[in-house]
């Protein structure tokens, strides 16, 4: 028998990186429980939560969520989502695994729709060198090798696609696809 739920990672972008835009994992843990998802988990404190909940589009839990988190945390707050099966694809699409020599020094960047993956798309076709920068079916991957802060494609990604982005670095998506390990699709 074929279950009806299925497991998601959500991404927020933009959360507890100062003093606005609080948003404490317990809380944000709650709120999905009390909007009916289930076997929630949340990993750092930078809004990257697994949980589990009905078999469909990850954009339609992204829209739900993304409602509720005004009245919850009082602002508003990007959310992206993909499922399982997703994820996995993420992982298996980077290309630069064999170039990459520290982990905190890779981005993840995973759009929001297909205006931003356009965007990300024609970043990666220029040459950011020494940097390192392809794509996949999801998400962007870009290897930083003066570091994140230093890089020029991390800041030409920021400006040209903004909210529609959100990263994460190699460390930590690695860290949120052994949590979905835990979670049976």
């Amino acid at each position: 028998m074929k279950s009806s739920s299925t497991s998601y990672v959500g991404l927020l972008r933009g959360i507890n990186v100062g003093k606005a835009k609080r948003v404490p994992m317990a809380e944000l843990k709650a709120l999905l429980e009390a909007l009916g998802y289930t076997d929630v988990k949340t990993l750092l404190n930078s809004g990257n939560v697994v949980f589990r909940g009905p078999k469909g589009k990850a954009a339609d839990a992204a829209r739900r969520i993304e409602a509720a988190l005004p009245d919850a945390f009082g602002f508003s707050a990007k959310l992206t989502v993909l499922d399982a099966a997703q994820w996995a694809e993420l992982l298996a699409d980077n290309t630069l695994l064999d170039q990459m020599t520290d982990p905190s020094r890779f981005l993840v960047t995973v759009w929001r729709n297909a205006t931003a993956r356009t965007a990300v798309e024609k970043l990666a076709a220029q040459d950011w060198a020494p940097e390192l920068f392809t794509t996949g079916r999801h998400a962007g991957y870009l290897s930083c090798t003066e570091g994140i802060l230093a890089s020029k494609a991390a800041m030409a990604l920021d400006k040209a696609v903004r909210d529609e982005v959100t990263s994460r670095n190699w460390a930590t998506v690695l860290k949120i696809g052994a949590m979905l390990d835990t979670h049976k699709s």
